[in-house]
C-alpha cells in the first residue's frame, strides 16, 4: 500500500459514514466492544481451569499427579485447590502478567520438552525455582487468597510452626519460604524447604 493511498485510507477512517447513521455505527461499535470483552473473559476463565491445566499429558502425569498426593486436593474440610489457585493471580493486571507468562509454558508443551517423565523430572527444578520466585515476589499471595494469617490458631501449631508464622506476622518471611513443596513435594530436588 502505497503513502498516498495509506492516507487516503486513513481519511477515510475520519469522515462520517455516507451508508450507516452515528447510532448504528455506535450500536454496533457496543455490541462488538461487549461481544470482545465477553470473550475475553471465557477464554481467561476457560484457560484457568483445572481441565484446561491437565490437558496437557505432561501435567496431569506430574504436577497434577503430585497434587492430589497432598492435603491440597484431599483434607477433612473438602476445600480443594486448583492448579489457578496457586498459579494464577486472582487481581487483573497480576493475572494478565501470568497469562503471559505462560504462554512459555504453554509453548514448552506443544514443542514437547517435557513430554516424558524424565524430561519433566530434569526441567522440574528450573520450573520449581521460577515459580517460587514469582510467588515470593509477590509476598505468597496465593496463598494469602485462602489462607488469613490473623485466623491461624497458633496455640494449636507445633512450637516450630508457631515460630515460624510469627516471622511471617512481622514481614520477615512469607509462605513460600517454608512450604515450597505445598502443592508438589516431589520437585524440590535442589531446593530447600518443608515440603508440607
Amino acid at each position: 500500500m502505497g503513502e498516498s493511498k495509506l492516507k487516503s485510507w486513513f481519511r477515510g477512517l475520519l469522515r462520517p459514514s455516507a451508508r450507516y447513521s452515528v447510532l448504528t455505527l455506535v450500536a454496533v461499535g457496543l455490541l462488538l466492544g461487549v461481544g470482545s470483552l465477553l470473550a475475553f473473559d471465557y477464554t481467561m476463565h476457560a484457560t484457568s481451569t483445572e481441565k484446561f491445566c491437565t490437558s496437557c499429558h505432561a501435567m496431569a502425569e506430574n504436577p497434577y499427579a503430585q497434587l492430589q498426593r497432598t492435603t491440597h486436593y484431599t483434607n477433612p474440610s473438602g476445600v480443594k485447590a486448583t492448579c489457578s489457585d496457586c498459579h494464577v493471580p486472582k487481581e487483573f493486571v497480576p493475572k494478565m502478567i501470568r497469562k503471559v507468562q505462560a504462554s512459555r509454558e504453554v509453548w514448552g508443551a506443544i514443542r514437547g520438552i517435557i513430554d516424558t517423565p524424565e524430561e519433566y523430572a530434569a526441567h522440574a527444578p528450573v520450573m520449581k525455582a521460577r515459580e517460587i520466585a514469582r510467588i515470593k515476589a509477590n509476598d505468597s499471595q496465593e496463598c494469602r487468597n485462602c489462607h488469613d494469617e490473623d485466623r491461624m490458631l497458633l496455640p494449636v501449631q507445633t512450637a516450630k510452626a508457631q515460630q515460624f508464622h510469627k516471622n511471617l506476622a512481622d514481614g520477615s518471611k512469607t509462605c513460600i519460604d517454608c512450604h515450597t513443596g505445598v502443592g508438589h513435594p516431589e520437585n524440590l530436588a535442589g531446593l530447600n524447604g518443608a515440603t508440607y
